[in-house]
This record gives C-alpha cells, sequence and structure tokens, in this order.
C-alpha cells in the first residue's frame, strides 16, 4: 500500500518577512526589550507570527531581522535574512521607505512604482503601514524604514530584476503575504511586468521565449535590446492573455520544438507535468500535409518530438513549419481581438531556426 505524499508547505514572502521585521524594529524603537517574535497582518485579514533572527543597529535606528521561509517552493530567496531598520522622522513626514544593501531601486517606467523609489511594491508597503500603526496605538508613525536582504545584490543576478530595469538588489515582493508551492504566480508576475516596461518605453517589438537557447537565437535574429525579451518559460497563456489586454505593436513567440507542439495543439501551459504532446495528432498533422508515405507511422510512435523531426529531417519534410504554423494559430486565437502583429520561431537544441510562421495559412 503506497502512503500518500504530505500536502506541501507554504512559505512566506519577502513582503511579509520585512513587516514582522519592521514591526519588531519599530518596537525597540519604542524602548521595548527586543520581541523573539511578532504579529504580523497578512492582506487576508489573518494574523500570523514570526520569529526574530537578529536584532543589531542603534537606539534611534533599531534593526530587526526575520530568515525568510519560503515553505517548499524553490525560491532563491529561502533562508535569506531579511533586515529592516526604522527611525523616527518629523512629525508630518510620514512613512518614508529607502532600500539598504541588497534591495534594488527602479530605474525604468511600467513597473508598479516609479523610477527613483525603492523596489519595495505596493503590497508589502501597505502591510508594513498596518503593522507601525498597530505598534504605535493604531496611529500611524511618522517613520523612516529602510528594508536589507543580506545576499540580496547576488540573489538578484539569477532573477529578471536586471531586465526590469531594478539595480542593486532584490524586490520586496508579495501580494497575499503567503508562498504557495510552485503556484508560479511569481513567474507569471515578472512576466507581466516586463510587458508592461517594455509598454511603458514604447518598444515596438517583444520577444517571449521558452529558454535561453531560443531567447538568444530569437534576440540575435531581430537584434533586440534586453529589455525587449521577457523570459515567459512554459508560461505562453501568462503571457498571451496580459497582451491581449496590454497590447505591444509586435509580438515573437520563440520556443524548442517540443514545447511549440504543444502550442500549436492548444497547450497554453507548457510544462511536461501539466501538459504533453499528441503524437497522434502531430502526425496526423503530417499525413495532411503530404509527408512521404510511411513518415506518419513513424511519427506516430515517436517517444518525443524532437526524434519526429529528425526524422522528418531524414525525408526532407518541414514539420518545423507545420509546429510553427500550427502554434502561430493557437497564438493569434488566444491574442485576439487586439491588434498585434505576431510571428512564431522554433528553433532545435543549438539554436537553429527550423520552423516560422507570421501569418495565418490555410492547413
Amino acid at each position: 500500500m503506497t502512503q500518500s505524499k504530505p500536502p506541501l508547505r507554504r512559505g512566506w514572502t519577502t513582503g511579509s518577512c520585512a513587516t514582522a521585521a519592521a514591526k519588531a524594529a519599530w518596537l525597540v524603537l519604542q524602548g521595548h526589550e527586543p520581541p523573539a517574535s511578532v504579529w504580523i497582518t497578512l492582506p487576508s485579514g489573518r494574523e500570523v507570527a514570526f520569529s526574530l533572527c537578529q536584532f543589531t543597529g542603534t537606539p534611534d535606528a533599531p534593526c530587526a531581522a526575520v530568515i525568510k521561509d519560503a515553505g517548499d517552493d524553490p525560491d532563491i530567496t529561502h533562508g535569506a535574512i531579511i533586515r529592516c531598520t526604522v527611525r523616527a522622522l518629523p512629525s508630518g513626514a510620514g512613512i518614508v521607505f529607502k532600500a539598504g544593501p541588497g534591495v534594488g531601486t527602479i530605474t525604468r517606467p511600467g513597473l508598479p512604482l516609479p523610477p527613483g523609489e525603492p523596489a519595495i511594491n505596493p503590497t508589502p508597503r501597505s502591510m508594513i503601514c498596518t503593522a507601525l500603526a498597530q505598534a504605535n496605538n493604531n496611529i500611524l508613525p511618522d517613520a523612516e524604514v529602510t528594508i536589507s536582504v543580506d545576499n540580496g545584490e547576488e540573489l538578484a543576478q539569477r532573477t529578471l530584476n536586471g531586465r526590469l530595469g531594478i539595480v542593486g538588489g532584490l524586490s520586496i515582493l508579495g501580494t497575499t503575504g503567503i508562498v504557495m508551492p510552485f503556484s508560479c504566480s511569481a513567474w507569471i508576475e515578472s512576466i507581466h511586468r516586463g510587458v508592461d516596461v517594455a509598454r511603458a518605453e514604447g518598444l515596438p517589438h517583444i520577444l517571449g521565449a521558452t529558454g535561453n537557447v531560443s531567447e538568444k537565437a530569437g534576440q540575435a535574429l531581430y537584434a533586440l535590446p534586453d529589455i525587449a525579451l521577457i523570459e515567459m518559460g512554459d508560461f505562453a497563456g501568462g503571457l498571451l492573455k496580459y497582451i491581449r489586454h496590454h497590447p505591444v505593436p509586435r509580438l515573437s513567440i520563440a520556443g524548442g520544438i517540443a514545447k511549440m507542439t504543444k502550442l500549436g495543439q492548444g497547450c497554453l501551459d507548457l510544462h511536461s507535468s501539466r501538459s504533453r504532446a499528441d503524437m497522434a495528432a502531430l502526425a496526423q498533422l503530417a499525413a495532411q500535409h503530404g509527408a512521404p508515405d510511411g513518415l506518419p507511422a513513424q511519427i506516430k510512435v515517436c517517444p518525443t518530438v524532437a526524434e519526429a523531426f529528425l526524422l522528418s529531417s531524414t525525408h526532407n519534410f518541414p514539420l518545423g513549419n507545420l509546429i510553427a504554423q500550427k502554434a502561430w494559430d493557437v497564438a493569434h486565437h488566444t491574442l485576439a481581438p487586439a491588434p498585434v502583429r505576431l510571428d512564431v520561431l522554433v528553433f532545435d537544441r543549438m539554436g537553429t531556426l527550423v520552423g516560422k510562421a507570421t501569418e495565418a495559412a490555410l492547413l
């Protein structure tokens, strides 16, 4: 008898950790002993407790720290130390947010905050304001809040921050305060912000790619700047549906043979665990377009799309273009009615263009 796996453990966003650290630091600033833990309020209204791992700073500017626990989510910030330093400001100043070491600064328009602001998103800012008011007899104090992340600048190199114009470190994120394991919400959010930045910059052409090889090959083909590149990954639907409501003049979709086959078969989530290529349908597509005798039957029993493509290549049959066209049809339908010029590029593992579609065709 097989045992069921335990449920995946949820974690906390950087915004929640910063909120707890800010509340603890404010309490110390008011003369309280450094607390072992504090309670904060999530956007849902739920109350949760956080343990503090360290207190530093000075009596006029105490600093509290929380170790981020991302639960069972493969988050690069899991285990990072989130610090918050709080100091009092003159009456009427309100809450002023600052980026400390390891927290980025926004340099481009299109994000939820204007250029020059620390990359502390609106929801974490609101959570921090609520926490400080709770610790101040329900009155919002006048205070400077500086958030930092140990090794944040190095961690940020593994994110899309540089491409989005966030320099110097990580963003303090979170819309619910909770990290849902493998929810993919952070990736999709980064896709949306990438489109927002491209639109704000007035870019005429952006490229969404499933991976590094197709991204580099597509960028070279069109000589696109880095800011025009959207790391779509497996979330074709996340990109296409957002552009449907936030159009750009031109969009290129680039990907490998297998993922573009799945897109052409109507899959908008291209992850291997959530969608599979239908080899029988691929064989039928080849047969409908004049594939040599015997090739469709061989394609049907191929274990992978890559193998089917190699077989087609030995017969000089343009399977890549058929895959690109079917993917174009699905992407165009998903974008409609947005007036977006669309093309689809299919690359092999070496970055060679093996299929392209730029408009509707009779298939």
